[in-house]
C-alpha cells in the first residue's frame, strides 16, 4: 500500500508524478544540496495518490470531468460560475480517514510539542517542468499553526487547483485537467517576516543573458514580490566574478518596499498574516546587504550547476538568526526556451510619455486602455486593448492574453504581471506608480519596452518596425564588427546580437540618467545649500555618501556592459559632456561656464587637466579602477576623447597613470579618439603615448568642413563621405597600420552608410563599432549579402 505522506527527504526529481515538480524539487535540494551549503526548511508531501483517491469520493472526479467539458474558459463569467461550484464539491468532501491518520502522524512528527508555523502550498504534478510555468495558479497559506489549520488550509489547497486561473491556463496550455494531480507541501516557515525575502534568477529575465543572477529583495514574507504588490530591490550579481573571487555586483536598484507582509499580530480569528507600511527610513536603504547578495548567488549557482538548467528561485532570510534559505526553485521557463532567432522593435515616431516604469520584455504594443479596478471588471478586456491596472494576480490571467500590452501600478521584475507578460510574449510596464490615474478608459496609448530597464506609455497610437535576425544565417564579415553602447539596461540585450565587442561604451548615459548630479557638486555637498543639498539626497537615495554614490553608479554601468559582451573588449571613453550639457546636471549651473560654441569649448581631454575638473576626472578614474581591479573586469580599455594637442594627451596619459590605470598593466590599452584634423597630421606623434585610435567621425567631419554639426541651417552640408575628410581618415588608418595599433571607427557614419563602411574596410581598419539596430544589415552588406 502506497504512502499517502511522505517527508522531503526522502524525494527527489524522480518524484514528479508522485508529489509534483515543486515539493520534488524540495526533497532533490535537500537530499542533495544541503551538504553543498543550500539551506532549505524541512517538512513533508502528500501524494498524488492521496488525491487521486479523494477524488474517487462519491463519483467526485466524474462530476468535475462532465462540467468541464466543453467549458470555454474564454467566457470568463461562466468560467467563474463553474469554479466556483467545482471547489464548493471539492471543500464539501471530507479527507478519508486514512490520510487524515498519516497527516496527523506526519505533523506530530515535525511540531514535535511547539508552536510552530509552516506555509501550505500546492504542488501540482504537470506543475514547474520545462516549458510550463504555473506560477501562483494554486493557493499558499502562511503561518498556519496547529493541526486543525493544517487539514484546513490542505483541503483549501485541493479546491484551488480548479481556481478560474488554473482551470484556464490548463485548456491554454493543452494540459488533461485529469491528468493534472496536486501534492500539498507542508514546510517549515523561515522568519523572513522579521527579515526580506524575494526571487532570483540565474539570467537575466528580460534577455536571457546567462553570465548573471538577477536577484529581487524586499521586507517580509515574500508573497508580497511574487503577487507584485510591492516594487522590490533589485541586484545583478556576475557569475565570474563570484567564481573568481572578485566583488561580483554589477548593479544594484533601490526598490520603493512600500509595504511587507509579516505574521497578524492578533491571531484570533482567520487572519494569519498582515500587510502594514514600511517606515520611511527603511524605505530609503536596501533590504539586503551586500554579503546577503553575494550568498544568495552563490547558493543559486549550487542549484543552477545541479539541476543543468537556468533556475527561478524563491528565497528568504530569517530576521531572527540572520541566516538565508532556499524555499523553493524551479526551471526558468520563457527565456531558457529561446532560440537562435532574436527579435527588435524600434518606434518611428515618439509622442508625450504619460507614464513610466519597469520595461518587462523588449516589445511595443498599442491600443486602448482598458482601466480595470478589480477582478469583476476583466470581462472588459477585449483583444488588442492595453490592461491598465493597480496589480494582477492569477485570477486575472484567462484575459490577459487577450492583451496588446499590460500595465500596472505595483510590482516589480518577478511580479505575476511579469512572469505571464513574458510566457505571453506582451510587453509589460510594472511599478508605474500612478498608471490608472493618469491613463483614462478608452485613451489610445503605446507601450514600449524597447527603451531599456524604463517602459515608456505614450499618448496615441504610434508606428513601429520589427525586425527578426536569424543569428545562424549571419556569414563571416571581412572586419571585426563592435557595438556602440551607451545605456547600460540594454547591455545584455545587444549582446545576444553577434559582435566582436564595444567599440564605443559612452559614460554621459550613465551620468545624466543614473547620477544626474554635477560631480562638483557631489565632491563639495557639504558646502552646499540646503535646497541644493536635499534636492541630491532624494537623488542618492540608498547611498549614505556622495562621493561613494558618483563612483558606485558609475563603476556599475560600464561593469553592467563589459560583463555583457566579456571577453570581448569594451572600450569606455572618458566623459565628454559639453560646458551645457554639463550645467544640465544638479548643481552645474554654478560650477560650469557660458560658452557661445561648447562644441568647440571646455570638453575633452582639456578638462581633465584642468585644475578645476581634475577632482571630477579622478572619480572617473576610481569608477574605472573599481571595475578592472576589484570586478576582475580586465576586457575594459579607456578611450580619451577630444585630444587637442600631443602634449595634452601625454599629460592625460600620465593623469590616468598616477590613478592606478596605467597602459600596460594587467593589459590595459588607452586608446585616443581621432577626431580632429590634427590626430590624423600627426598620428604618429599621438600614437607615442597611446596605444590606438578610435575614428569620431561627427567630430572630424564638423572640424574638416567647418561645419557647427548642431546647427540646422548647415545640416545639408554635413558628409563623412566628403573626399576632405576620407583623406584625414586614410591618413590615420595608414599611420597605425605602419605603427602595428589599433584603429577602429566608433562615428555615426558606418550606421548611416554602409558604403562608407566598405570603404573603411577597403582601407585596412581593424574594426567598425556601430549603433546595434544596423549592426546586422551593415555586417550582411558588408559580407556581400542582402538582408531579406
Amino acid at each position: 500500500m502506497s504512502a499517502y505522506i511522505i517527508p522531503f527527504e526522502q524525494l527527489g526529481m524522480g518524484d514528479v508524478e508522485t508529489v509534483g515538480g515543486k515539493n520534488a524539487s524540495i526533497g532533490e535540494m535537500i537530499s542533495n544540496l544541503v551538504k553543498l551549503g543550500v539551506r532549505v526548511p524541512g517538512g513533508f508531501a502528500t501524494t498524488a495518490q492521496a488525491y487521486r483517491e479523494f477524488l474517487a469520493q462519491g463519483e467526485l472526479a466524474e462530476r468535475i470531468r462532465a462540467e468541464l467539458d466543453g467549458l470555454d474558459v474564454d467566457d470568463v463569467e461562466r468560467l467563474a460560475e463553474t469554479g466556483a461550484r467545482i471547489r464548493s464539491w471539492v471543500l464539501d468532501t471530507p479527507f478519508h480517514p486514512r490520510l487524515q491518520e498519516e497527516i496527523a502522524t506526519a505533523w506530530k512528527r515535525m511540531d514535535d510539542g511547539k508552536d510552530i508555523a509552516v506555509a501550505v502550498r500546492s504542488s501540482a504534478t504537470a506543475e514547474d517542468l520545462p516549458g510550463a510555468s504555473f506560477a501562483g495558479q494554486q493557493e499558499t497559506f502562511l503561518n498556519v499553526r496547529g493541526h486543525d489549520q493544517v487539514l484546513r488550509s490542505m483541503h483549501e489547497v485541493y479546491a484551488s487547483l480548479f481556481n478560474d486561473r488554473a482551470i484556464a491556463y490548463r485548456v491554454h496550455q493543452g494540459f488533461d485537467h485529469a491528468q493534472v494531480a496536486i501534492s500539498v507541501g507542508v514546510q517549515h516557515m523561515v522568519r523572513s517576516d522579521l527579515g526580506a525575502s524575494g526571487v532570483m534568477f540565474t539570467l537575466d529575465t528580460e534577455s536571457g543573458f546567462r553570465g548573471v543572477i538577477f536577484i529581487t529583495a524586499s521586507y517580509g514574507l515574500g508573497e508580497m514580490v511574487v503577487q507584485g504588490a510591492v516594487n522590490p530591490d533589485e541586484f545583478y550579481v556576475y557569475k565570474k566574478g563570484l567564481e573568481q573571487g572578485h566583488y561580483p555586483i554589477i548593479r544594484r536598484s533601490l526598490g520603493a518596499k512600500a509595504s511587507k507582509m509579516i505574521y497578524a499580530s492578533d491571531r484570533s480569528g482567520s487572519r494569519r498574516v498582515e500587510t502594514v507600511d514600511v517606515p520611511v527610513t527603511d524605505r530609503s536603504r536596501f533590504c539586503i546587504s551586500d554579503d546577503d547578495v553575494e550568498e544568495l548567488a552563490r547558493q543559486a549557482m549550487v542549484i543552477e550547476k545541479h539541476y543543468r538548467c537556468p533556475m527561478d528561485i524563491e528565497w528568504g532570510k530569517d530576521g531572527a538568526t540572520g541566516e538565508i534559505y532556499i524555499l523553493q526553485a524551479r526551471p526558468e521557463t520563457v527565456q531558457s526556451r529561446g532560440g537562435r532567432t532574436i527579435q527588435r522593435f524600434k518606434l518611428k515616431g515618439r509622442s508625450r510619455v504619460l507614464a513610466s516604469g519597469r520595461a518587462i520584455g523588449q516589445r511595443i504594443g498599442a491600443g486602448p486602455a482598458r482601466v480595470i479596478r478589480n477582478v469583476k471588471e476583466m470581462s472588459r478586456v477585449q483583444p488588442g486593448d492595453v490592461l491598465v491596472s493597480d496589480m494582477t494576480d492569477p485570477d486575472w490571467e484567462p484575459v490577459m492574453k487577450r492583451a496588446a500590452a499590460i500595465v500596472t501600478n505595483r510590482g516589480g521584475r518577478t511580479c505575476h504581471a511579469a512572469i505571464i507578460a513574458r510566457e505571453l510574449g506582451i510587453p509589460a510596464v510594472v511599478g508605474c506608480g500612478d498608471a490608472t490615474s493618469v491613463l483614462t478608459e478608452g485613451q489610445p496609448v503605446t507601450v514600449s519596452c524597447a527603451e531599456g530597464d524604463t517602459g515608456l506609455i505614450f499618448e496615441g497610437q504610434l508606428d513601429y518596425e520589427q525586425q527578426q535576425i536569424e543569428l545562424d544565417s549571419l556569414p563571416a564579415a571581412p572586419v571585426k564588427i563592435m557595438m556602440n553602447v551607451g545605456n547600460p539596461d540594454r547591455a545584455f540585450d545587444f549582446a545576444s546580437i553577434p559582435h566582436n565587442g564595444v567599440g564605443l561604451a559612452r559614460l554621459e548615459f550613465i551620468i545624466n540618467r543614473t547620477i544626474g548630479v554635477h560631480p562638483r557638486a557631489l565632491l563639495e555637498f557639504d558646502r552646499l545649500e540646503p535646497g541644493l543639498q536635499s534636492q541630491i539626497r532624494r537623488q542618492m537615495t540608498g547611498y549614505d555618501d556622495p562621493v561613494g554614490f558618483y563612483v558606485d553608479k558609475l563603476a556599475e554601468g560600464i561593469a553592467s556592459i563589459a560583463a555583457a559582451f566579456a571577453p570581448e573588449p569594451v572600450i569606455v571613453r572618458l566623459s565628454d559632456f559639453k560646458s551645457n550639457e554639463y550645467a544640465n546636471l544638479i548643481g552645474g549651473q554654478q560650477y560650469e561656464p557660458h560658452e557661445e560654441n561648447p562644441m568647440l569649448g571646455f570638453r575633452g581631454a582639456s578638462r581633465y587637466v584642468d585644475e578645476s575638473f581634475r577632482p571630477c576626472f579622478e572619480l572617473e578614474c576610481r569608477a574605472l579602477k573599481k571595475v578592472r581591479d576589484a570586478m576582475g573586469l580586465n576586457n575594459v580599455q579607456v578611450m580619451v576623447p577630444f585630444v587637442r594637442t600631443v602634449e595634452e594627451g601625454r599629460k592625460v596619459v600620465e593623469l590616468l597613470a598616477s590613478n592606478g590605470l596605467q597602459r600596460g598593466v594587467a593589459g590595459l590599452k588607452v586608446i585616443m579618439m581621432c577626431e580632429l584634423p590634427t590626430n590624423s597630421l600627426l598620428a604618429d606623434q599621438y600614437l607615442e603615448h597611446f596605444d590606438g585610435m578610435s575614428i569620431g567621425s561627427n567630430d572630424m567631419t564638423q572640424l574638416t568642413l567647418g561645419l557647427d554639426r548642431d546647427s540646422g541651417i548647415i545640416a545639408s552640408l554635413f558628409d563623412e563621405r566628403d573626399d576632405a575628410v576620407k583623406a584625414l581618415l586614410s591618413m590615420a588608418i595608414s599611420t597605425c597600420r605602419k605603427a602595428g595599433k589599433y584603429v577602429g571607427i566608433c562615428g555615426q557614419g558606418p550606421s548611416d552608410h554602409p558604403e562608407f563602411a566598405r570603404w573603411l574596410v577597403d582601407q585596412g581598419i581593424d574594426s567598425i563599432s556601430l549603433n546595434p539596430d544596423t549592426v546586422v544589415e551593415t555586417w550582411m552588406f558588408l559580407a556581400g549579402k542582402s538582408v531579406d
